[in-house]
């Protein structure tokens, strides 16, 4: 199932998308402001982003410019209101991949998602997020914000395994197997506590990293 962000303030329109889509194997989020897809987008990064350009509180030029500055590899299609052609060049100018003209076909709409992500693939798959934090997979690296944060190798490993399975308690002996014995270094369970004190230090948000006593760690988000 592909994952994709609707920011639309006018819900009539944003729930017969969302009732549209969802049953063609999309899972749709609404944002009803620039301000929550912001926050939501720090959170997670989804497959395909939807913007209206005209929003309560400003148009999606910024947030696009926003975008991009991040994820340059997540689709963007904007949604303007016929006639607006300044929209559609700025659109094109701040990053938009596609747009659609207001009124459309959910047809239509479908059709230009699925093409989106047929030229691009699902550039999400590279980010991983949590806590404020995103990790690019393709880099190797951790930031928050425009921020990049210094991991070793380990801290690396390990933050890279918990991500891959926010929300779920992995155990110890899962990380050791994963990160260490699968590469024929063996290693006590001292190097893993203190590989997990180490990153979570560096953490913008440590307490993302939950420790299950007796059992191992898990990643979730705080914000």
């Amino acid at each position: 199932m592909a994952d994709l962000y609707y920011i639309e303030d006018d819900q009539t329109i944003a729930l017969a998308v969302k009732a549209y889509l969802e049953p063609k194997g999309f899972q749709v989020t609404v944002c009803a402001t620039l301000a929550q897809a912001k926050e939501d987008l720090k959170k997670h990064v989804p497959a395909c982003i939807l913007l209206d350009w005209k929003m309560p509180d400003g148009c999606g030029d910024g947030l696009c410019r926003w975008i991009r500055g991040s994820w340059p590899e997540v689709p963007v299609i904007f949604l303007t209101v016929r006639g607006d052609s300044t929209d559609i060049v700025s659109g094109f100018q701040n990053g938009a991949d596609d747009y659609l003209v207001k009124p459309f076909a959910l047809e239509v709409l479908y059709s230009r998602i699925l093409a989106v992500l047929r030229r691009t693939g699902n550039g999400a798959r590279r980010y991983l997020s949590c806590g404020g934090i995103m990790l690019d997979q393709a880099r190797h690296g951790v930031y928050c914000g425009s921020e990049e944060i210094p991991l070793s190798a380990a801290e690396y490993q390990l933050l890279l395994y918990l991500m891959q399975n926010k929300g779920k308690t992995v155990t110890r002996e899962r990380i050791l197997e994963h990160i260490w014995d699968a590469k024929g270094t063996y290693v006590n369970n001292n190097t893993l506590t203190v590989t997990v004190k180490r990153l979570r230090s560096k953490l913008p948000q440590p307490e993302c990293l939950k420790t299950v006593r007796s059992v191992g760690y898990r990643m979730e988000d705080t914000i």
